[in-house]
Parts: C-alpha cells; structure tokens; sequence
C-alpha cells in the first residue's frame, strides 16, 4: 500500500511533469536557486571557489566552470544541432512555405533585441553584450506554454518549436561569428578535415554511430585549440549524423541533457553574489538592455516581422494561430535563460559585468514567463467563453 501512495503522491506527478516538458524548466528553477542562495549565505566564497578549481584532463587545464562551458555544453549544442538538422531536413522548417514565417520572425525576433541593447549600449565594455537578450531557451519556453494546456492552440507549440531552433541556430553563428577569439589556422584545418571526415561516413553510410562520436571528440579538441568557442564543435558533429539516426539519439541525449547537464549549467553559471545596491544594478544601461531586450524585443520583433510578411502575402499565421496567441508567444521566446546565460559568459571578461548581465536574465526571464502566461491565459478564457 505504501509503494502504490508513494507513486500516486511523488513518482506519478514528476512522471507527468516530465511528459508535459515543464521539468526541465522547474530543475533550472531550482538549480538557479540554490546556485544563488549557496553563493549569498555565509561561506559563499566556498561554493564560488569550487567552481574556480582547476581541473587536469589530459594536456588540458580548465576551471570546473570552464569545463561544464566548454565540455558538458558540447554534448547540449549536440543536442540542439540534431533539432535544427532533423527540422531543416524533416520537421516543421522542411519546406520553404513551412520555414518562412517561423523564420522571418525568429529572425525579427533576434534583430530587435540586439537594437534595443545597443541603442542602450552603444559604447563602453558593455556594448560587447549586444547579443545576450537575442536567445530563447526552448526548453524552458515550451514548459511555460505547456503550463496552459488545452488553452492555447498546438500549432503555436509547433509555431514556437520551430521559432526557438531557428533561434538557436543563430545564436549558434553568432557564438561563431563574433565571440571567437584569436584563430589558430592550423587547429582550424584540421577541424575542418575531421568535418570532412565526418561527411563521408554520411556519405557512404556508415552506420556504426561510435565512429562519428569518437571522431566527434577529436573535433572538439581541434575547435577548443582553433579559437573558435569549443561548443560549435557539437553543431558540427551534429550537421554530419546520417539523418535517421537523429530520433534515436534526441531520445538518449533527451533526459541528460534537460535533467543533468542544463541544471549543472545553472548551477555553475549562476553562482553570483548579489550586490548590496541590486536595485541600482537593475537599472544600469548593461540591465535595461537585457531587461528590456528580452520582454519588449522580442514580442516586438517577433509579432512585427511576422506581421509585415503577412501583409505583404508573403507568407500567413497558422491555422488556429490568432495574431493575439502570437503576442502572447513573443512574450514567451523572451525566456531567454540557458543560451542567454552562455553568451554573457562569452561577452564580458569582467565578472561584475558577468554578473549584472546574469542578473538582469533572471528578472527579464521571469517577467517575460510571467506576462506570457497571463497573457496566454487571457486569451484562452476569452476563447471559451465564444465557443
């Protein structure tokens, strides 16, 4: 009796929780919040140097938080490279009719938050962080929209999982573009050769998915060395799976991605110490831009490019999709969280700088989350009231 009231009050709620998607999003909850309690609670310079501690593997020597950036988060890009890959080739980006709408607002949806910061921003070490409130965590996203069940329409999932890995992959050549540091040619040549490696065991199908990962690690130390941000590396492993092997491993990548490696990724990259003057540090121009990147940015780019296309017959809203659940999804894709994290850590050397940016996702991400669920929310009532 004991084990079937244990799984009716613990096993069977987490169990559904993790069927809707919202689990991932409530562990980076958690981790977030722990991470932040640890390093503002006394000893937090514990907790902050653990982090900090070098770490030897093989003929490199990184910090602990260094090796979840540029290691652990290898396997997350991975992951990520296979959804933009299995979408492009099969999925909802696969025609031009399908791809065009989700992509012109992604795009719209990356542009204007990066405007709103630089125009907040356009001088000084902070300019660097232009990037930071262009990023959407799927994720985290798709839990909020999950949250709302029955009352928003599926197609604006499907319209938002189709956005946020659009999203992804530009930030993805973004981190690529603009956050590389010196290029070692040499490094870079012979990621390039394993690349091409890589292609023709897709081009002559092969099928032993172990020879692509050991290789795979090869190109992640070729890309670490090249100065080029080590996680591209798990794009690019990713772009040369043969396409059939992609659901199965989205399946095995699924749970240690969402419920291991992202949480980890909050825990150590939320490891800030509050300052005493948080108020001021909300209302800096670095804070504003992120702030309002995030929950005025993207709704606006979003709802605005998308709104032109329509106008202009190039492209039309989904079906069951009304131009106010678009709104309301704007607000969504300005939960920007996991990748927005990752690029703050790229853009700033200096740790208050780090710090203020981080901060400033937290508040931009949970105010976006809040007003897109109230404002989803609104609409679903009003929706079941006509019908």
């Amino acid at each position: 009796m004991k084990k079937v009231r244990l799984k009716k009050i613990l096993i069977h709620p987490i169990r559904d929780l993790a069927d809707t998607g919202r689990l991932s999003g409530i562990l980076l909850l958690i981790a977030t919040a722990i991470s932040l309690l640890l390093a503002n609670l006394s000893g937090g310079e514990n907790y902050l140097s653990f982090w900090h501690k070098e770490i030897h593997i093989g003929p490199l020597e990184k910090s602990i938080e260094h090796w979840v950036n540029d290691g652990l988060m290898v396997v997350f890009f991975f992951f990520v490279g296979l959804e933009i890959k299995r979408e492009v080739l099969a999925g909802e980006l696969a025609s031009v009719q399908k791809a065009l709408l989700p992509t012109l607002a992604a795009v719209g949806g990356v542009m204007m938050p990066a405007i709103i910061y630089f125009l907040l921003n356009k001088t000084g070490p902070s300019s660097h962080g232009w990037a930071i409130p262009t990023a959407t965590d799927i994720a985290f996203s798709l839990g909020i929209l999950s949250l709302l069940g029955d009352r928003v329409p599926f197609s604006l999932k499907v319209f938002l999982t189709a956005l946020a890995v659009i999203d992804d992959l530009i930030a993805v050549l973004i981190i690529a573009v603009f956050y590389t540091s010196n290029i070692q040619t040499d490094m870079l040549l012979y990621a390039a050769g394993i690349v091409a490696v890589l292609s023709m065991l897709n081009y002559f199908k092969v099928e032993g998915t172990i020879w692509y990962l050991l290789l795979g690690g090869i190109l992640w130390y070729f890309v670490l060395k090249s100065g080029i941000h080590a996680t591209i590396a798990g794009v690019l492993l990713a772009m040369t799976m043969p396409l059939h092997k992609i659901p199965k491993l989205e399946h095995i990548l699924h749970q240690p991605v969402n419920y291991l490696i992202m949480p980890i990724f909050a825990l150590a990259n939320t490891a800030i110490i509050l300052p005493s003057n948080i108020s001021e540090s909300l209302v800096s121009p670095l804070s504003f831009g992120v702030i309002l990147g995030l929950i005025v940015g993207k709704p606006l780019g979003i709802v605005g490019l998308s709104w032109l296309a329509v106008k202009a017959k190039l492209a039309r809203l989904p079906k069951g999709i009304s131009w106010k659940h678009l709104i309301g999804l704007g607000f969504t894709a300005g939960i920007g969280f996991t990748m927005s994290i990752f690029i703050a850590s790229l853009s700033f050397k200096d740790i208050e700088l780090q710090n203020s940016a981080k901060i400033a996702i937290i508040a931009g991400t949970s105010l976006s989350a809040i007003i897109g669920l109230i404002w989803l929310t609104q609409i679903g009532k009003m929706s079941a009231k006509k019908n």
